[in-house]
């Protein structure tokens, strides 16, 4: 499921499209346009949440894709009722909490359903409202993947800041032999600068057909 608010009308019709073809026709869209009032913008994503709690109620595993966090927090921002303080960039305090509470829904159900939320936050907008509120959600979710707008302009992609990302507690995914050699892989690819980091995991990836044989190839590289 994609939650898209304050979207471009035509990336949203791209998304819809996409998503029936990627997904045969599973797949579900809830979005609302920027030019919608604050206030219906979050209905969108309210509902949208809503929905997805009765699927994961009914057994079902639900990924929900949020774009974006930051452009939800404004929303609320400007719908709901000042609350007398505001932080630095004029935002108010009290925008942040349903924001969060949408976040932090993502549950995974003894004997039932899972719901598993990602979202995407702006940074380095020049906008102080838009960095409160990525300082805010930095470090609620279980992975953080960071990409890096030098690389894009670049056109090098995946775009990722491979040092800045990662796992909480990664250790509980692989296994002590597979842990040490990722901690290998990260402790090298330190050494390089950005542009090498990207091109050179990226090669590798494609070389070798699975990540267990690229890990392997560590002890004799």
């Amino acid at each position: 499921m994609a939650v898209l608010i304050g979207e471009r009308p035509e990336e949203v019709t791209d998304i819809v499209r996409t998503m029936k073809e990627v997904t045969n026709g599973f797949g579900e869209v809830a979005a609302s346009n920027f030019d919608e009032a604050p206030s219906d913008q979050t209905r969108v994503g309210e509902l949208a949440l809503e929905r997805a709690r009765r699927l994961v109620e009914m057994g079902h595993h639900v990924v929900i894709v949020l774009d974006s966090i930051t452009r939800m927090a404004r929303a609320y921002n400007l719908a709901l009722p000042t609350s007398g303080r505001t932080l630095s960039g004029g935002f108010d305090p009290m925008a942040l909490f349903p924001a969060k509470k949408f976040f932090g829904a993502a549950r995974n159900i003894e004997n039932g359903g899972s719901l598993t939320i990602i979202g995407t936050c702006l940074v380095d907008t020049g906008s102080r409202m838009d960095d409160l509120i990525y300082e805010e959600f930095k470090g609620t979710g279980n992975m953080e993947l960071h990409l890096d707008r030098k690389l894009a302009d670049r056109r090098i992609f995946p775009a990722i800041d491979i040092t800045r990302s990662g796992t909480r507690q990664d250790e509980l995914l692989f296994g002590m032999e597979k842990l040490r050699k990722v901690n290998t892989l990260r402790r090298m690819v330190d050494l390089m600068n950005d542009d090498e980091k990207t091109m050179t995991l990226t090669d590798k990836l494609i070389k070798y057909e699975t990540n267990d044989e690229f890990l392997d190839s560590l002890k004799t590289a």
